[in-house]
């Protein structure tokens, strides 16, 4: 169904004649084509679940920045790559290698730098998440309460809610 014709259904005060997928609802309480039983959370994510994401995301930033570097990692004698020192040589005699073997070392270094600053991102975000969040708890539970401190009662809740 198009929409402009579900628009002119629904102002016309009909329910669209089509069934049609609807995703800005919750689903029933007791979990009813949820697709996951009743008992299982849909979607949990706890504060330690995030520490060891953006801890693992951290150690792996620092294992390849230390380990992946091929370029600064085989430095020769002269404080040059020795891999790109290779390159240079090889090529000085004409060999097609060189190039290669250059351009290699090119991609190489792009892609580690690419996977280096997936890592921190995850990371510095997964911190930023959690100080977030954390800000936002204090904030809705601050709100949550009367002037005088006392909390809000269930019925006050529920308006929200609906």
């Amino acid at each position: 169904m198009t929409f402009e014709r579900e628009w002119t259904q629904l102002k016309a005060g009909q329910e669209p004649q089509e069934t049609r997928m609807q995703l800005n609802h919750a689903p029933p309480a007791d979990g009813a084509g949820s697709g996951a039983a009743s008992d299982e959370p849909v979607l949990a994510v706890q504060q330690d679940d995030l520490g060891a994401v953006g801890h693992e995301a951290f150690t792996l930033h620092a294992m390849l920045r230390k380990k992946a570097d091929i370029a600064n990692a085989s430095l020769d004698k002269g404080g040059n790559c020795s891999t790109a020192s290779a390159a240079q040589e090889l090529s000085s005699h004409h060999l097609v290698t060189g190039d290669e073997l250059d351009n290699t070392l090119a991609v190489w270094s792009s892609q580690v730098k690419t996977v280096l600053q997936m890592c921190a991102h995850i990371s510095n975000h997964l911190d930023y998440s959690k100080k977030a969040h954390e800000h936002d708890d204090r904030e809705i539970a601050a709100s949550m309460r009367h002037r005088d401190g006392s909390p809000m009662s269930p019925s006050e809740i529920l308006k929200y809610v609906k």
